[in-house]
């Protein structure tokens, strides 16, 4: 019985040993998904973690380079002080202050949906009306998550970063058409300048539209921003025709600006504003694109300062500091097109060019007898157009070509300076432009203000 009974309990018992095995490998397993499905928790909390962090880094630096662009005003303002008559301090005071102003409120109420109105089909026109809804009336529905902008930023942070933008382009105009334009009639232009026309223009590469399509690269404004600002401001200085003596007899005469301290120190505020508005045109707090372009920005300015300082001195036989400053301002300028895709060493000669360029552009304009008071055509439009034109020569994208560049060049002046021609036109035909002979030759600032700028204390 045993003989027979033997093989049977072998088998028993090696099913059962089978059994064991099954169940230990299915422990195993079940232990195994367990382990599993936890480490993918805790991958997708880290990711999360990750993109929450990236948020915020991304945000704070996008917030912190808001600031540098809004302390450019300050720049502005001391440039344009700095340059003008000390009869006409309050008033230039007063433009660079109202500006930002008009600038974030007319934006806030159509620029940026102009601006970015999401394209169904790259074109020239279109208006994001259900942002504007958004914007007015769902404010908790605005999108803050990482979802917005791949991350970069939140809704709020790119309101206000573009917004910022904005009001720049329209204090370009306030230096150029300074001390002889009525406050009333700039208020008005700046309003509708910044409101449609600059928005309008910028939707066509920032947001989407007919210029991003075609290929046109503009980084961070060098036409967008100031090219079309300085186009305003050449219609502007057209219309209104130079100061009272400024042209003389075939002969420029030198109008003393009332501190060449306040101008260096604006000059150094908007250099430092730079560091934001091209840093910043990242969107990103990426280390190693926002400190490339921080450097061949800084690189530009130096060079821009040099080649003013080389300008003015083979012209003027004297050391000029005036052209110096805007020499930095040029270089700045110049570089913000490309400042992401030009590389170190060619950044130099960028700057170099357009500090040089902004001098003989200066005494081309005097020669035409268009008074720019500070500068701003030849700084801004001269030095922006250059910039641009740079990105097709010197650019590391090879996508990136010299003839697109230009038409999108040529496309946006006609646009801004036609634009800017009629606003200020039909303003002069119905409001009046410029200010009465009196008040021009007296002041602006007892007329229209009622307090002067500095006070002149006589001795005893």
């Amino acid at each position: 019985m045993m003989k027979v009974f033997t093989p049977v309990l072998a088998y028993v018992s090696s099913a059962q040993d089978s059994l064991a095995v099954d169940s230990a490998v299915a422990e195993v397993a079940e232990a195994t998904m367990v382990v599993a499905s936890e480490t993918a928790a805790e991958v997708v909390d880290y990711s999360t973690q990750i993109a929450d962090v990236l948020l915020t880094a991304n945000n704070i630096w996008m917030m912190l380079a808001t600031a540098l662009v809004f302390i450019m005003h300050l720049g502005f303002a001391g440039v344009e002080t700095g340059f003008s008559q000390a009869k006409n301090t309050v008033n230039i005071l007063f433009k660079n202050t109202i500006t930002p102003i008009i600038g974030l409120l007319t934006y806030a109420l159509c620029g940026f949906f102009l601006m970015y109105p999401g394209f169904d089909v790259p074109g020239w026109f279109a208006f994001d009306g259900a942002g504007w809804s958004m914007f007015w009336f769902s404010p908790a529905d605005a999108d803050v998550t990482t979802g917005y902008a791949d991350g970069g930023y939140t809704y709020w942070t790119d309101f206000l970063f573009q917004a910022m933008f904005a009001a720049t382009a329209a204090t370009i105009v306030s230096g150029a058409v300074a001390e002889r334009i009525k406050i009333s009639t700039y208020l008005i232009f700046t309003v509708i300048y910044v409101g449609f026309v600059y928005p309008l223009i910028g939707s066509w590469k920032w947001g989407g539209g007919a210029l991003d399509d075609m290929g046109f690269y503009d980084f961070a404004g060098s036409t967008l921003v100031h090219s079309v600002g300085g186009w305003g401001a050449l219609a502007g200085i057209i219309l209104l025709g130079p100061r009272i003596g400024k042209y003389v007899d075939g002969k420029v005469v030198d109008k003393p600006g009332a501190s060449v301290p306040l101008a260096v120190i604006g000059v150094f505020m908007l250099w430092l504003g730079w560091f934001g508005f091209n840093g910043g045109s990242v969107l990103s707090a990426d280390p190693g694109l926002v400190s490339f372009v921080l450097v061949t920005t800084s690189l530009a300015a130096c060079t821009g300062g040099i080649g003013g300082f080389i300008g003015g001195y083979l012209l003027f036989k004297r050391l000029d500091i005036g052209m110096m400053l805007n020499g930095i301002l040029a270089g700045l300028v110049g570089i913000t097109a490309g400042a992401d895709v030009i590389n170190p060493g060619w950044a130099l000669f960028v700057g170099l060019v357009a500090g040089i360029a902004v001098v003989y552009s200066v005494v081309l304009l005097d020669k035409l007898k268009l008074d720019d008071v500070v500068g701003a055509v030849s700084v801004h439009l001269v030095c922006g157009i250059w910039g641009t034109l740079a990105v097709g020569l010197f650019s590391t994208n090879p996508e990136h070509t010299f003839w697109i560049q230009l038409k999108g060049v040529v496309i946006c002046g006609l646009a801004a300076f036609t634009a800017a021609f009629l606003i200020f036109f039909i303003l002069k035909k119905t409001f009046g432009i410029r200010v009465s002979e009196e008040h021009e030759k007296s002041g602006l600032d007892s007329h229209e203000h009622g307090i002067r700028g500095y006070t002149i204390i006589y001795p005893d």
